[in-house]
């Protein structure tokens, strides 16, 4: 019940209400408080006057008040009820409880009546301290206002279950403890005024006697008395004026003033308004309880608060100590280096002057002997040695003049640290609102639909989520190294397509895909899993296994048009941007709770009627198609080419009219495996010398094929062949070429071997062994030689045997 005392307290005095009266606005004052706060109003604005003034006004009812309009309120929160002039704008102060208190206009008159008996001033108007609404009392004063029993009686109760202990009322100094009460008398005893008041003997025996806890029970269960009526103190309060909304007597009736309102019976409305009010209770009660609740839920929030700001701050001591610690490895590292660079400068230096010193020492012993040979008066003697003694003069000085007197290193390190993108880093280091009004982005979803690979190439393609809200400002696509290695970054970018390029043959990657914006990244999409093609012979096509669930077979998706980008595998160090080759392959996927598999071949589906069955499998949908093994496919590369190479027949064939030798390279790199394609020979005239073989992606595109360190070749004419890596010729073998003739190479990544064949034959033995790496196929033509390119062949048969049997 402590939440309720501020509800019993007078708002003027700031203490317990003594005898209450209930204003027309329904709040409550003291009796003598509200005395206290009477301001009187000039002699114009009283009910008198304005019966004069003929307003038809009729004397002071409160009851007539509580039924008119108030003034408006909006500009000051002072108003006055509607029939009557503002009331006066005498200057206010705040009681105890915090709300305004108009005092009066002048001090009350000295009386010796009780407050409620005591005259009212003339033309006396009183304030509401709470909702500042004001009204001028009749000629009954404060006699016209009820008196709110029902307050005091819940005053009584409330301050009796706060007093510690019940104490006798009839001890003249200090109340002792009382032991008993008399319900009849209505007191509490202790046990001496017990004996000597109320002795049980005579009448008083009768008297039933109780414990004060009791009695104090059954005091608040006693009757109270009834209320009288107001404008008739002898008359008690029989009906209910429902236009009023007030209890009166039979008098109020029988006078007229509310002859013609509706009245009920005081019992039934005191039913009514008791259930009214307990409904009214059950919806407050309902709130009260959501409000506990919350109180609860904040009040656990604050714990939560607290606790997360102790993690939080580990958290974030922790991360700046690693970043310290890295920074401190990263120092390490960087010292390691200079003092590498330092060691070697000084290890040069020291080289050369030793060098030097030792050769300075050659050279003055032979001048010193020189000067002693001069001197000798022999004719014959001298020059017998002369011839000799001058070439090495010659030699030693010339071999002091081939830059022995430059230095070898230059006392400057040549090592610079840019900081600057670490510092402008450290001074962005911001916290991110996580959980801010910008969540991250939902899960990217991999369209497997357009999801494909080519020989060593992979193409991948995801989307958003369809119900998905929140925006990506881009993607991150990530690869592993086709070992079950580490993933690594192969895309970052705004766009949903991207294709791989450099990847080895014969091998399983893994892809996955996020996506992320300014507040963070969102979770990996499923794993893909993808086969890239087995670049060897002839394989039987094995179908995969049926599963007992019901077949269901679609059309085969088409390729999407859209031109992805294209990215090398981060595990080589080549580029290349040409477009994908759309249609080329077939693919099933197996969904599992864990990862998607896709197996690609490079079968043409340019067949009409191409089509792959779909089968139904308790976690998801399962894709079952023939997996096709086989060779890779590939066209010249425009993009990388000498700009005199000329091409044709969708970059199969290729020809170049210039003297000087221009090589043009294949769009498809190897690093693995075994792969077998052939050149025809569609022109040749004059007897020019191409080459072919393999290169490097960045090998010399205006000289012929290996003449550098990044080509590995064969260059044959009319007659005969040579093998060249480097400019450096060998293996001379008889047998040339001509019109419509065959070349075909052979790479096997296996055997790290490089084979030629002319027309079908072995040019010579291997050419080249210990090769590995990446490479792509590489012709050098020059003088009008035409060439046309023929892949996705088997390798001869009798390597395969030889092979085979090795």
């Amino acid at each position: 019940m402590e939440e309720m005392e501020e509800e019993l307290k007078c708002p003027v005095c700031g203490s317990f209400y003594r005898e209450p009266i209930i204003l027309p606005c329904s709040h409550n004052l003291c009796q003598a408080c509200a005395r206290n706060i009477l301001v009187q109003t000039p002699e114009s604005e009283s009910p008198q006057s304005r019966r004069a003034s003929g307003s038809g006004v009729s004397d002071y009812d409160y009851l007539d008040l509580d039924k008119m309009s108030l003034y408006s309120e909006a500009d000051s929160g002072y108003g006055s009820y509607g029939g009557f002039a503002s009331a006066p704008t005498t200057p206010c102060q705040k009681s105890p409880n915090g709300v305004r208190v108009f005092p009066p206009a002048m001090p009350p008159p000295p009386t010796h009546l009780s407050p409620a008996l005591a005259p009212v001033p003339r033309n006396s108007c009183i304030t509401c301290p709470q909702c500042h609404r004001s009204l001028i009392l009749d000629d009954r004063g404060l006699r016209g206002f009820p008196k709110n029993r029902v307050l005091e009686g819940v005053i009584d109760r409330y301050q009796q279950s706060k007093a510690a202990a019940l104490k006798c009322q009839l001890c003249e100094k200090a109340p002792k403890e009382a032991t008993v009460m008399c319900e009849q008398c209505d007191v509490f005893y202790c046990d001496p005024c017990r004996l000597r008041c109320h002795p049980p003997r005579g009448p008083l025996a009768k008297h039933r006697l109780v414990p004060p806890a009791q009695g104090r029970v059954s005091r608040r269960l006693s009757p109270r008395k009834v209320s009288t009526c107001t404008d008739h103190e002898l008359e008690n309060h029989s009906m209910y004026c429902v236009q009023c909304k007030m209890p009166v007597c039979y008098q109020c009736l029988e006078e007229g003033k509310h002859s013609s309102h509706e009245v009920k019976a005081l019992g039934a409305m005191w039913k009514l308004h008791k259930s009214q009010l307990s409904q009214a209770l059950n919806g407050l009660s309902d709130r009260a309880k959501e409000a506990k609740e919350f109180l609860v839920q904040l009040r656990t929030m604050v714990q939560q608060i607290q606790e997360n700001s102790v993690e939080f701050e580990a958290c974030l001591v922790a991360q700046c100590d690693a970043l310290i610690d890295a920074l401190n490895r990263r120092k390490a590292q960087l010292l390691a280096r200079v003092n590498k660079e330092h060691e070697h400068k000084l290890k040069v230096v020291r080289d050369q002057i030793s060098h030097c010193t030792v050769k300075l020492r050659q050279t003055t012993g032979l001048m010193e002997y020189c000067l002693e040979v001069i001197k000798e008066n022999d004719p014959s003697g001298f020059l017998q040695i002369s011839d000799a003694l001058i070439r090495r003069v010659h030699l030693t000085e010339d071999q002091w003049g081939k830059g022995t007197l430059t230095p070898r290193m230059t006392t400057d390190f040549d090592l610079s640290l840019d900081n600057s993108p670490l510092l402008q880093s450290i001074h962005q280091l911001d916290f991110v609102q996580v959980k801010a009004s910008s969540p991250v982005p939902a899960t990217p979803i991999l369209q497997l639909e357009e999801c494909c690979t080519h020989n060593n190439s992979a193409t991948l393609s995801w989307k958003q989520p369809p119900l998905s809200t929140i925006a990506a400002d881009g993607y991150i696509l990530e690869l592993d190294d086709g070992s079950g290695g580490q993933f690594r970054e192969v895309y970052v970018g705004k766009e949903t397509m991207c294709t791989v390029d450099g990847l080895h043959f014969n091998s399983t990657y893994n892809a996955r895909v996020k996506a992320f914006n300014k507040t963070g990244v969102s979770p990996y999409s499923k794993t893909l899993v993808l086969q890239t093609s087995e670049a060897a012979g002839a394989h039987e096509t094995k179908p995969m296994k049926d599963t007992d669930s019901e077949e269901q077979t679609l059309p085969f998706p088409v390729p999407s048009e859209r031109l992805p980008l294209r990215r090398m595998s981060p595990f080589s160090s080549t580029l290349n941007l040409q477009p994908s080759f759309p249609g080329r392959s077939y693919f099933d996927f197996r969904s599992s709770p864990h990862q998607l598999s896709l197996h690609s071949s490079l079968q043409s589906l340019n067949a009409p009627g191409c089509n792959f069955e779909t089968q139904s499998a308790s976690y998801s949908q399962l894709v079952d198609i023939k997996k096709l093994l086989a060779v890779a496919w590939f066209a010249f590369d425009p993009g990388s080419a000498h700009s005199d190479i000329i091409f044709s027949n969708d970059n199969l064939t290729v020809t170049c009219s210039s003297y000087d030798d221009r090589v043009v390279l294949g769009k498809t790199g190897f690093s693995k495996g075994v792969h077998y394609w052939e050149l025809t020979i569609d022109r040749y005239d004059n007897h020019p010398d191409p080459a072919f073989g393999v290169a490097r992606i960045d090998v010399m595109k205006d000289m012929m094929l290996g003449k550098d360190d990044k080509a590995w070749a064969m260059y044959v004419d009319n007659n005969r062949s040579w093998f060249m890596h480097n400019n450096s010729h060998t293996n001379r073998t008889e047998g040339g070429i001509t019109k419509g003739a065959t070349i075909g190479v052979l790479l096997d990544l296996n055997r790290k071997t490089l084979t030629f064949f002319v027309n079908n034959e072995q040019q010579g033995p291997i050419a080249f062994e210990n090769v590995e790496g990446l490479f792509f196929p590489a012709v050098s033509l020059n003088r009008n030689v035409q060439v046309t390119l023929h892949t996705g062949l088997p390798v001869p048969d009798f390597y395969s045997s030889r092979a085979s049997i090795a």
